[in-house]
């Protein structure tokens, strides 16, 4: 009985170690959360220039209006962009640490290049179709290329990333459809989405270890 426990915690040990050679594990699920949050405050502040824009919009037709929104919009995402990236790191470090695993190595830079080439190309579509004035398409294009990301970057990590993967890309053509959602459906996809992904993972993979 004991040679088979034995036997038994030995391939377990041999499964973990292959598990850590390919795949990213050290991901947080509470980044997911704060990134949520954080998209949520991004929606509700786009949504009050939004609605300011209109309002004046028949009281001043004006090119710089429009700029200055759009800055103020574009500094609203980058900011978001960038709070959840520093969460993120911050928390996946922590967690690389409490595991003992190095944060950088062949798969951590496998699973960023598979996720940078969708989201590289996403950034430079939506900056085209800026150019050409199509810019209310950008908002379900992001979602688009974000879920392709995941789905990319999911065979490096957890399996769960790919289904949020695909609500993200199933969101974003349900917003191309019906134009009138997009910020709700950019909140729901960046916002709700990643703060259930986030709880999910957290209580499915950090609480327990």
């Amino acid at each position: 009985m004991d040679n088979k426990q034995e036997h038994l915690q030995a391939l377990t040990d041999i499964r973990s170690m292959m598990e850590r050679s390919f795949r990213f594990i050290s991901l947080s699920g509470l980044s997911g959360v704060f990134a949520g949050v954080f998209a949520l405050i991004g929606v509700y502040l786009a949504h009050l220039k939004i609605e300011n824009l209109y309002a004046n919009f028949y009281n001043r037709v004006d090119s710089d209006l429009i700029f200055d929104s759009m800055v103020y919009l574009i500094t609203v995402a980058v900011s978001v962009l960038f709070c959840s990236l520093l969460v993120g790191v911050v928390l996946t470090v922590r967690n690389s640490k409490k595991r003992g695993i190095s944060i950088w190595d062949g798969t951590s830079k496998r699973l960023l290049i598979n996720l940078a080439i969708p989201l590289g190309t996403g950034g430079l579509f939506c900056l085209l179709l800026l150019y050409h004035g199509i810019g209310w398409l950008i908002g379900p294009v992001t979602l688009i290329f974000y879920g392709l990301a995941l789905i990319n970057a999911s065979k490096y990590t957890f399996n769960d990333i790919r289904y949020l993967g695909i609500m993200e890309i199933l969101l974003g053509l349900f917003s191309t459809y019906f134009i009138g959602y997009g910020l709700i459906c950019w909140a729901i996809g960046f916002g709700v989405l990643h703060i259930i992904y986030g709880a999910v993972m957290f209580f499915k993979y950090e609480r327990r270890s």
